[in-house]
């Protein structure tokens, strides 16, 4: 059975998209990130969007500090933990617990930039040139806060409603027809079947969940298990509940690696292009776990194959 099989890259991307708030068409429930959109998805200039970002980072991380803090300034770091752990203490499932780890992008001079993982997985960065790195920091707490409180947000489920509508802006958007949105072996109803199957999760539930098809597309895996006949409920059902971990990035690397015997410098090329794709993402304020996961994988390739000679 074919799996993703038409248009599967542009139905990835998309999916992705409406879970971040800015996809296809201008839709996508309205996340935080799609406030820096123009209509029709465009993008407007970048100093409106950039304007338009803070002042929506800032007035979330304002309500978030007045309703649980009190007027005043708040340490939005620390805010970001406590919100966290208020979400785990109300009984959600964080497997890995609540903890909210940052990471600092090595420099010796400004900007410095910095990226935070939030409990799920989801991954923010600094979104303003940030003069020190206690301030990348708190850019990066900012927009993860931020995010992390609208997600709570009722519209930020996934509905019947909210899928009708995501597979009517596909049809529209792939020129696919209801045929395509019920047929199985179509990147449209496959992406169908993945909104179904995750019913009742939240927007930031279902772009982790993205992120693992997105990275598997990427390396290749989903063409081979789709030329091994694996069929479409064996992959989901596989990937769905196995966590993103250093066993698979371990295996992707090693496949890049085989990549590099075939073609010559095709991992520093393709590093280029996801370092970019992250550095633009940052700034925008979007969620960043595919491109950062991207460029991690390309790294770890790098690290193991040793000088370029060494490859023959």
């Amino acid at each position: 059975m074919q799996w993703l099989s038409e248009n599967q890259e542009e139905i990835l991307q998309y999916a992705s998209g409406r879970a971040q708030g800015y996809g296809g068409n201008g839709g996508g429930g309205g996340g935080p990130a799609g406030q820096a959109r123009g209509p029709g998805g465009r993008d407007m200039t970048d100093t409106k969007a950039k304007t338009i970002l803070k002042e929506a980072v800032d007035a979330v991380v304002n309500s978030f500090a007045k309703h649980t803090h009190g007027y005043g300034r708040v340490n939005v770091v620390e805010a970001l933990q406590e919100f966290w752990q208020m979400k785990q203490a109300r009984g959600a499932d964080l497997k890995n617990g609540a903890l909210v780890v940052y990471e600092s992008q090595p420099s010796s001079a400004p900007p410095y930039v910095c990226y935070v993982t939030l409990p799920g997985g989801s991954c923010f960065g600094s979104f303003q040139n940030c003069p020190t790195k206690a301030e990348a920091r708190r850019s990066a707490a900012k927009i993860a806060l931020m995010n992390s409180v609208f997600n709570e947000h009722p519209s930020r489920k996934i509905s019947d409603d909210f899928i009708e509508k995501s597979i009517n802006d596909a049809m529209v958007m792939f020129k696919g027809n209801t045929v395509d949105c019920d047929n199985p072996t179509t990147g449209i109803g496959a992406f169908r079947f993945m909104l179904e199957s995750n019913k009742g999760r939240t927007m930031l539930e279902f772009q982790e969940l993205m992120t693992v098809f997105q990275l598997l597309h990427w390396n290749g895996s989903l063409k081979a298990m789709r030329d091994r006949n694996c069929s479409r409920q064996e992959v989901l059902a596989h990937y769905s509940h196995r966590a993103l971990d250093d066993d698979m990035r371990s295996q992707m690397a090693l496949d890049w690696i085989s990549r590099e015997q075939d073609q010559h410098n095709i991992i520093q090329r393709e590093l280029q292009k996801s370092e970019e794709e992250l550095e633009t993402s940052r700034l925008a304020g979007r969620e960043l776990r595919f491109p950062k996961e991207k460029r991690d994988i390309l790294l770890l390739a790098l690290s193991q194959i040793g000088p370029p000679d060494s490859i023959a």
